[in-house]
C-alpha cells in the first residue's frame, strides 16, 4: 500500500472514530437535557393536577360543613355537629396547600384570595348559627341559614372555583402538550442518534473488512516477495559462493604459475651474479695486463679502480634490489596461497575454552611479549562453539600486532576481556600502544595495505585475514583507537557457532 493512500485511510479512520465520539457525546447530553425537561414537564402536569384536586377539595369540605350544620339545625345530634367541626377544620389546611400550588400563577393567586374570603364569611355564619343552636334561639338559626342561601356567596364560590378550575385545566392541556413534546423530541434524538451511531458502526465494520483485506492481501504478497526473496537470495548466494570459490581457484592458479616465474628468475638472478663476478674479475685482469701490474696471488679477487669500480658497485646495488623485490613478491605469493588455501578450508564447531586458547597463544609470545617489555592479562572468558584454528589465528594476529606496535620505551599492557549478551561473546584486545589514526580505521583491514609509520615486517594481510575469518564465524569486527592512546579490537561471535549460520561473506 502506498503511503499516501495509508495515511489518508489512517486520517479517514480517525475522522470516523472522532465524529462517532462526537456523535455519543451530542446524542448523551441531549437525551440528558430533553429527558431533564420531560421530567420538569411531567412534574408541572402532576402539580397542576393536585392544584385542580385542591380545589375540588376545598368545595368538598366546604359543602360538607354546610351539610352537617344543616342537618344539626334540624336534628341537633352531636353526631352532625362532630362532622360539621371536622369539616371546618379540613377547609383551612386545605386552602393553605391550595395558596402554595398555585404561588406560581397570579391569576391564581386572585381567584384564590377571593375565594377563601368567601369561604371565611361563610365559616362565620356557620359559627353564628351553631352559636344560636347552643342558645336555643333554633328560628333565628333557621333564618340566618335561609339569609345565607338568598345571598350570592354561594354563587361566588362556585364562579371563583370553578374559574380556577378551568385555569388549572388550561394550564393542564398547556402543560400535558409541553411533556409530550419534550417525550417526543427525546425520542427523535434518542433514535436519530442511535441511528447516526448504527451507521457509523457500520461504516466502521466496513472499514475494518476492508482493512483486513488490505492486510490480508498485503501479507500475501509479503509472503509471496519473502519466498520470491529466499529464492533470489539462495540463487544470489549460490552465485556468489561461485564466485568466491572461482577467485579462490583463480587466486590459487595465478600464485602457482606466479612462483615458477619467479623461481626462474631467482636463478637466472644468481647465476647473473656469478656472471657478474666472472666479467669483472676478466676485466680486472684486462686492466691488470694493460698496465704491466703483477697478476694477483692465486685464488684471490682482483681489485678494480676508477669507473670500473663504481660500474661493479651499480651492479652488485641492482642485483641487490633484484633480490629483495624477489624475496617480497615471494612472501606476498606465499601469502595469497595461505589465503586461498584458508578460504578452502572447512570450519569445524567444537566447544571451545577460550581463556585456555588464549593462555597457550599468550604462552607461544612470551619471549617477543618479554623483548617489549609487555605484560599481557587476559580476564575470565566465556566458553563458546566456534572452530578452534580460527579462533587461534584471529587471536595470534590480534596479540602479535599489539606486541609489534608498542611505543618504544613504554612498558607496554595486553588487556584481554569478554561479556556475552544476546547470545553472542564479545571480545576486546586492548593495549596502550603507539595507536592508529581514525582516517586509518578502515584501511587497515585492507588487503595488502598498511598505516602509520612502515618500521615493521608484514605484507598487510594479517588484519584482512583476521576480518575474513571473524566474517566467516558470523560475527564481526572493530577497531577503537586514536594516535599515541592505543587501541581497542573488538570482535563479537556467536556463543553456539554451526555451519547454518555462516556468514555468507565467505
Amino acid at each position: 500500500m502506498a503511503p499516501e493512500v495509508r495515511r489518508r485511510r489512517t486520517l479517514g479512520q480517525v475522522l470516523l472514530l472522532s465524529a462517532g465520539f462526537l456523535v455519543l457525546v451530542v446524542v448523551s447530553t441531549a437525551s440528558v437535557l430533553l429527558v431533564n425537561k420531560a421530567r420538569s414537564d411531567s412534574a408541572w402536569v402532576v402539580h397542576t393536577v393536585e392544584a385542580e384536586n385542591q380545589i375540588n377539595a376545598v368545595l368538598l369540605e366546604v359543602r360538607r360543613a354546610e351539610s352537617a350544620a344543616r342537618a344539626y339545625l334540624l336534628t341537633q345530634e352531636q353526631e352532625f355537629l362532630n362532622d360539621h367541626e371536622l369539616a371546618v377544620a379540613a377547609i383551612r389546611p386545605v386552602l393553605d396547600k391550595l395558596n402554595t400550588l398555585v404561588a406560581d400563577n397570579p391569576t391564581q393567586i386572585g381567584n384564590l384570595a377571593q375565594l377563601r374570603s368567601v369561604i371565611e364569611t361563610r365559616l362565620s355564619q356557620f359559627d353564628r348559627e351553631k352559636l344560636l343552636v347552643a342558645r336555643g334561639d333554633l328560628a333565628a338559626a333557621i333564618a340566618l341559614v335561609r339569609d345565607a342561601g338568598s345571598t350570592t356567596s354561594s354563587k361566588t364560590m362556585r364562579e371563583t372555583a370553578e374559574a380556577m378550575r378551568l385555569e388549572e385545566e388550561r394550564l393542564l392541556a398547556l402543560r400535558t402538550a409541553n411533556a409530550d413534546a419534550s417525550q417526543q423530541l427525546a425520542a427523535i434524538v434518542t433514535i436519530t442518534g442511535s441511528a447516526l451511531v448504527v451507521v457509523l458502526a457500520i461504516i466502521s465494520v466496513l472499514l475494518v473488512r476492508r482493512s483486513t483485506r488490505a492486510r490480508d492481501d498485503a501479507e500475501a504478497q509479503l509472503r509471496e516477495s519473502n519466498l520470491n526473496l529466499e529464492t533470489t537470495v539462495d540463487e544470489r548466494t549460490a552465485d556468489l559462493r561461485e564466485a568466491n570459490e572461482e577467485i579462490q581457484r583463480f587466486a590459487y592458479i595465478v600464485s602457482h604459475d606466479l612462483r615458477s616465474p619467479l623461481v626462474n628468475i631467482m636463478g637466472f638472478t644468481s647465476e647473473l651474479e656469478e656472471l657478474r663476478n666472472d666479467i669483472f674479475r676478466r676485466i680486472a685482469s684486462l686492466a691488470r695486463a694493460v698496465s704491466a701490474a703483477p697478476p694477483p696471488a692465486e685464488g684471490a679477487e682482483p681489485e678494480l679502480e676508477g669507473a670500473d669500480k663504481q660500474l661493479s658497485e651499480d651492479f652488485s646495488e641492482a642485483l641487490g634490489f633484484i633480490k629483495s623485490s624477489i624475496a617480497k613478491m615471494d612472501r606476498l605469493i606465499s601469502a595469497i596461497l595461505n589465503l586461498t588455501r584458508e578460504g578452502r578450508r572447512e570450519f569445524v564447531p567444537v566447544r571451545i575454552d577460550t581463556r585456555e586458547l588464549i593462555e597457550q597463544i599468550v604462552s607461544t609470545l612470551a619471549h617477543q611479549a618479554d623483548e617489549a617489555h609487555t605484560t599481557i592479562r587476559v580476564e575470565p572468558l566465556p566458553a563458546i562453539v566456534s572452530d578452534r584454528l580460527a579462533l587461534e589465528q584471529i587471536f595470534s594476529n590480534l596479540i602479535d600486532n599489539a606486541i609489534k606496535y608498542m611505543k618504544p620505551g613504554v612498558p607496554g599492557d595486553i588487556r584481554i576481556r569478554a561479556r556475552t549478551k544476546l547470545g553472542f561473546a564479545i571480545f576486546e584486545v586492548a593495549d596502550n600502544g603507539r595507536g592508529i589514526d581514525p582516517r586509518d580505521h578502515q584501511r587497515i583491514f585492507d588487503l595488502f595495505r598498511r598505516a602509520g609509520t612502515q618500521d615493521r615486517p608484514g605484507q598487510g594481510i594479517g588484519l584482512a585475514h583476521v576480518r575474513a575469518l571473524v566474517r566467516r564465524l558470523g560475527g564481526t569486527m572493530s577497531v577503537a583507537s586514536e594516535l599515541d592512546q592505543g587501541s581497542t579490537f573488538t570482535i563479537t561471535l556467536p556463543i553456539n557457532w554451526n555451519v547454518s549460520n555462516r556468514n555468507s561473506d565467505r
